[in-house]
């Protein structure tokens, strides 16, 4: 059995702060986490091509046969297929004008105040793409968890979820939600970075440039500096049976757990389809108005002994059953309902 460990196989926030010895990009990304709690959790591993990563996956075991005395056995191999997930580009430039820059006697937190604003966009951008990216219809994205769970008559299937069979409505229109429960790990699911490139966020400065002025002034020149970030990320879901997606309906949240959807009881389901949650390192992925349902359910005298709280990377986190409920504010309330669900 793999347990996933901030040593063997490091997050993002990991990473940066073993290997940028002057904490800039290590700043960076620790305000990500702040934003995007993902990052907390996400295992990162190096692709096995400069677009792409490329992954063998088990489809079937083999048949072990019962042997009499003097009776021979045939061989068998399991079943595997090759799957082949893409790595998207993601850029930013942000420019400063010089002269605004040097007012304060502070250029480089000024410009890094400015920067932030890209880096946030980025962010924003990219936990998006992590659930609802699909390269199908944007060929410069990589695929994202929706895409590859959004069909219950699937393989997946057995790993979507209706909140209908938990207390709440049938699923229809587009007023859905979904919690997703994920094991990252190397064997599980994990993200992906470019064959021979660094892990995460990039961050080159370009110095002082000469610009263009495209605000309507003629078109004249004028003096900046330039800072260039890059990420170039993806995901790979080596074994699917260790994601769930649940999906409701957003009308039916209720406080009191027995007048309505029951989350929780939702959420236990989940755990037991996941083969083992000790395989890597769980969480359970929700939109902040979810999360608040799930707190006040927590008064619910019936449901202390799976909510709770606990101190988790030095702050106080909402749990289930011990496994952190992380926040995600990409995760949308108007979802399209699952196919077949």
């Amino acid at each position: 059995m793999t347990t996933v460990s901030a040593t063997t196989h490091p997050t993002l926030l990991d990473y940066t702060k073993r290997q940028d010895p002057d904490k800039s990009i290590a700043t960076i990304v620790e305000t990500l986490a702040q934003t995007n709690e993902v990052l907390e959790d996400m295992v990162h591993l190096e692709g096995n091509m400069e677009t792409g990563h490329r992954t063998t996956i088990r489809s079937g075991l083999p048949a072990p046969t019962w042997r009499k005395l003097y009776g021979g056995v045939q061989p068998t191999k399991s079943e595997t297929i090759q799957v082949t997930d893409t790595i998207g580009m993601m850029e930013a430039y942000a420019e400063v004008d010089k002269q605004l820059a040097d007012l304060n006697g502070n250029t480089a937190a000024f410009r890094m105040s400015e920067d932030m604003a890209h880096i946030e966009g980025m962010n924003q951008e990219f936990t998006k793409t992590l659930f609802y990216g699909d390269e199908g219809t944007d060929a410069e994205e990589f695929t994202g968890f929706r895409a590859r769970f959004d069909d219950k008559t699937a393989d997946v299937g057995n790993n979507i979820l209706s909140g209908e069979t938990f207390g709440g409505t049938a699923i229809s229109g587009n007023t859905h939600s979904s919690i997703y429960l994920i094991v990252w790990g190397p064997n599980t699911c994990h993200g992906l970075y470019s064959k021979g490139s660094q892990m995460g966020l990039s961050k080159e400065d370009k110095g002082q440039v000469t610009i263009e002025d495209t605000t309507g002034n003629g078109g004249g020149r004028m003096e900046a500096y330039r800072t260039h970030y890059k990420w170039c990320c993806g995901l790979s879901v080596r074994d699917w049976r260790y994601i769930v997606r649940m999906q409701f309906q957003t009308t039916d949240l209720n406080a009191n757990a027995g007048s309505g959807l029951d989350l929780v009881e939702m959420m236990s389901d989940a755990c037991e389809l996941v083969p083992s949650l000790s395989f890597g390192r769980a969480s359970f992925y929700c939109n902040r108005k979810t999360k608040q349902y799930l707190r006040r359910q927590f008064v619910d005298k019936v449901k202390q002994s799976t909510l709770g709280m606990d101190e988790i990377g030095g702050r106080s986190q909402l749990v289930f059953d011990g496994i952190p409920i992380r926040k995600v504010d990409a995760l949308l309330e108007d979802e399209s309902p699952v196919t077949g669900l």
